[in-house]
């Protein structure tokens, strides 16, 4: 009996030994494990829009026309669509008399970039920029034959850039010389789009006098606030242009553009960078901050999460895939050992909807076969927690067999 209880010991420390074995294999295949579920990983973030609003009319106001024409200009470098952009100003300033270069819009002295071109498309023009239309916008309101253009067609997954300028004072910001929007006409028409789903983070960006009263008086959530001015402060322009006559832009406007022009589509810089950027003394204000109702750490927000368009993907249905999917990863497998030993690498037959697997014409240079992809270690899953399985059965045998071994003594 003494026999058979040694030979349980030594059973169950193979099994121990084993599992012990397996725990590592598992541990050092972690990494493409957390690869594979990057890469199929669902984003609250799918698409971006931008509302750029030019609340002034008349030629002295020409800077506030550059100011969004400028922003229009960088947003559609970044990726956005005119597609996904409203754009509402006056535009009264390209054709005016006044102008010493007819159908042209800078914002620098040197003239180096006409902001107008031939490539801008305004959705609201001259008195179609009123403060209905504004709020109608934004809570999609409207006539059943407004057009699409005029729409702006966000959801829950909508990241949405959202900037005013023009005269403003204390919680006020003047349209057309004509009317006046206040703080809580836009905090709740931003509570209307969060009830109505229409968006799941807002940045608003505003560039007037007192500029930052304006979003005192938010409460949804999701909601990252930026403006040029404290209250009692005005806000700026940065230089004049002696030939136009007047100013050509505003100074909060200018240094976010000139940040914003040094980064492209691939930037990892964040908006805790951009507000880093921001000095009072080259403003000649105090530009004011409001991140209590965003929920996420500005230094992990991209600039391009709401100024530029980088989408992530979503994927549906995978389940009815799995089994092409599979034997996708095991062909694409086989295809990259056969590179490595020499043998032909033919590309197998094309499997129906599915892209085909591309073969690594360098894979003899590096003399290595091809690295599982994320998808083939996603595969895989199911069968690793088989072997976990396995294992637990086999270590529930052999302490069932001790116990059976140790009533003989």
């Amino acid at each position: 009996m003494r026999f058979i209880y040694f030979l349980n010991l030594l059973q169950i420390a193979a099994v121990l030994l084993l599992g012990f074995s397996r725990a590592q294999e598992f541990t050092e295949e972690a990494a493409p494990e957390e690869t594979a579920e990057k890469f199929f990983r669902t984003s609250r973030h799918t698409n971006n829009w931008a509302v750029l609003v030019s609340t002034s009319r008349f030629w002295f106001n020409y800077r506030h026309m550059a100011n969004v024409l400028s922003m229009y200009r960088t947003i559609k470098r970044l990726g956005i669509p005119d597609s996904q952009i409203i754009l509402m100003l006056s535009d009264d300033v390209s054709c005016n008399p006044r102008n010493a270069f007819p159908g042209t819009v800078y914002n620098n002295a040197d003239r180096a970039l006409d902001l107008y071109g031939d490539n801008i498309e305004v959705d609201y023009r001259g008195y179609d920029v009123t403060v209905e239309n504004f709020i109608r916008l934004l809570t999609d309101r409207w006539d059943a034959d407004t057009p699409r253009s005029k729409r702006l067609l966000t959801d829950d997954r909508s990241n949405i850039f959202v900037y005013m300028t023009g005269h403003g004072g204390n919680e006020f910001l003047k349209f057309q010389d004509a009317e006046e929007i206040g703080a809580f006409d836009i905090a709740d028409a931003f509570e209307q789009m969060w009830e109505k789903r229409r968006y799941n983070e807002i940045l608003f960006m505003i560039d007037t006098c007192q500029a930052n009263t304006m979003y005192s008086k938010f409460y949804s959530p999701n909601i990252l606030a930026v403006g040029s001015s404290a209250m009692d402060e005005n806000s700026y322009s940065h230089h004049a242009d002696q030939d136009v006559g007047v100013a050509v832009i505003d100074r909060f406007t200018y240094y976010n553009l000139e940040f914003l022009e040094s980064i492209d589509k691939t930037s990892k810089e964040t908006m805790a960078d951009l507000f880093a950027s921001y000095n009072p003394a080259d403003i000649h204000s105090n530009p004011g901050i409001r991140s209590d109702l965003f929920k996420d750490p500005l230094d992990q927000v991209l600039i391009t999460d709401f100024f530029g368009n980088v989408q992530n993907v979503e994927l549906g249905q995978v389940e009815t895939n799995v089994l092409e999917l599979a034997k996708l990863a095991r062909d694409e497998e086989l295809i990259g050992q056969n590179a490595f030993n020499g043998e032909n690498t033919s590309t197998p037959e094309k499997k129906p909807n599915l892209p085909q697997p591309e073969v690594n014409s360098g894979s003899r240079a590096k003399n290595k076969p091809n690295s599982p992809s994320p998808i083939q270690h996603l595969l895989e899953s199911e069968a690793k927690s088989s072997s976990h399985f396995l294992i637990a059965i086999s270590i529930l045998t052999a302490v069932t067999a001790l116990v059976v071994g140790s009533s003989y003594f």
